[in-house]
């Protein structure tokens, strides 16, 4: 995995602790949009690796904890920008899904072109 360390669920029994969770768990998401903008798929794939190990750590320690108001709406402030930038995520994946399901079809035409007819296609990787 990557060089971050992922929250430990045993470690998450206060509700500072907790809120300093969803505050990484915010900056692994920040780490994620910066590895799809960049298409850099190893890292994206590594942090979202720790990313929803760290999401388990936290539903499972937060069942025994109590948020009073002021940390209610923190958690409720991380959660608002971490869905905000899973939505980005979640687009810019969906793109890159679609452009690769062109290619393989651009790739599966060509290929078929080659067996009818016996003519050497060159076939484009166009891999980012």
């Amino acid at each position: 995995m990557t060089n971050q360390q992922v929250v430990d669920s045993s470690l998450l029994t206060t509700a500072p602790r907790l809120l300093a969770a969803y505050a990484n768990l915010l900056a692994r998401s920040t780490r994620m949009l910066a590895w799809v903008r960049e298409h850099d798929w190893f890292n994206l794939v590594e942090e979202q690796t720790c990313y929803a190990i760290e999401v388990e750590s936290i539903a499972s320690a937060e069942v025994n904890l109590e948020l009073n108001d002021v940390e209610r709406r923190r958690k409720a402030e991380l959660l608002e920008q971490i869905l905000s930038q899973d939505l980005e995520i979640r687009r810019r994946l969906r793109e890159r899904q679609d452009e690769l399901q062109q290619l393989i079809g651009v790739n599966q035409r060509k290929r078929d072109l080659s067996r009818s007819y016996g003519a050497l296609i060159p076939m484009d990787s166009g891999a980012r």
